[in-house]
């Protein structure tokens, strides 16, 4: 969705609302993202402020289960119709008066999400020799031995 903010830009007070859906293109998100925000300019300072609603799957890094959460990442942005340097990442320099607000949002989900998640904090995992879900059963695995200890250990069986 583009945003024409000319308007906004132009007259203190002004203010922008939307209130829609569109598609991301990553698998991992099973929902549409649900945006609903307003651009205003107050006191000369054009703000933006959203939310954005989704539902994703993702996995245990433990244990692997599927997992299925749902996300609500706050927009917040300072917007710029021009501006000298470009280094600041404080602030959105728009190209002309638009905004593509689906690929602002889109960046700050991809920024909010951990890259990995547990499902439930003291998640045991699975077993690396077996692969049991250690959450579920004990598993009778022992670890293997180092064999640079082997002798050493034959001197405490004499």
């Amino acid at each position: 969705m583009y945003l024409e903010l000319d308007s906004v830009f132009n007259t203190e007070g002004e203010s922008v609302e939307f209130n829609y859906e569109f598609s991301l293109e990553d698998d991992s998100v099973v929902s549409p993202v649900k945006v609903i925000g307003s651009v205003y300019n107050k006191t000369g300072v054009v703000h933006l402020k959203a939310d954005a609603k989704f539902d994703y799957s993702t996995s245990c890094a433990k244990c692997n289960k599927p997992l299925l959460k749902h996300a609500n990442v706050p927009v917040r942005h300072f917007l710029l119709a021009h501006a000298e340097s470009e280094d600041n990442d404080e602030f959105i320099v728009l190209d002309g008066m638009r905004l593509n607000l689906d690929e602002l949002v889109s960046e700050d989900i991809f920024l909010s999400i951990p890259p990995r998640f547990l499902c439930k904090d003291d998640c045991k995992g699975l077993c690396s020799i077996c692969g049991v879900d250690l959450n579920e059963q004990q598993c009778i695995c022992r670890a293997p031995s180092d064999p640079r200890w082997d002798a050493l250990k034959d001197m405490f069986n004499e």
